[in-house]
C-alpha cells in the first residue's frame, strides 16, 4: 500500500476511532510489533495489547466532543506526520489537546511506529499556527 493511503486512512480511522473510543479499530491499523511512543520521555508501548491498554487508559476520564487531523504530509521510507486537535471533557471540564502523529508503515500500509508530541489546555481553543486543512 502507498504511504500517502495508509497516512489518509491512519487519520480518518484515528479521526473517528478517538471521537468513539473504538480501540479495537485503532488497533486494525497497527503490525502486531508495533511500538508507540505517547510522550517524549515515557517508555514505549511495544505490541498492540500494550498499545491497547494505553488507549484504553487514556479514554477511560474522557468524553470527547470534536477531533480533527490535518491531511497528512508523506515524506521517504513510508513516513507521514499529521496534527490533531481534539476537543472533550477531562473529569468533567473542558480541555484541549494538539499535538502532532509520527508514523512509519510497513508495505502493507500498518503502522510500525508511532511517536506523539501533544499538549493539553484547559477549555476549548483552537491552536493557532496549524497546518489543519480539515
Amino acid at each position: 500500500m502507498a504511504t500517502s493511503e495508509a497516512a489518509e486512512r491512519f487519520v480518518r480511522v484515528w479521526a473517528r476511532g478517538w471521537a468513539e473510543h473504538d480501540v479495537d479499530a485503532l488497533l486494525e491499523l497497527y503490525a502486531e510489533d508495533c511500538v508507540h511512543r505517547s510522550m517524549p520521555f515515557r517508555e514505549p508501548h511495544r505490541g498492540r495489547a500494550e498499545l491497547a491498554a494505553y488507549l484504553r487508559w487514556s479514554f477511560a476520564a474522557e468524553q470527547v466532543s470534536d477531533v480533527r487531523f490535518s491531511t497528512p504530509v508523506v515524506g521517504q521510507h513510508g513516513l507521514a506526520v499529521a496534527e490533531f486537535r481534539v476537543l472533550a471533557e477531562q473529569d468533567g471540564e473542558p480541555s484541549t489537546l494538539a499535538g502532532c502523529v509520527f508514523v512509519r508503515f510497513d508495505g502493507d500500509g500498518l503502522a510500525v511506529e508511532t511517536r506523539d508530541y501533544w499538549h493539553a489546555e484547559a477549555g476549548h481553543r483552537e491552536p493557532t499556527g496549524t497546518l489543519f486543512l480539515n
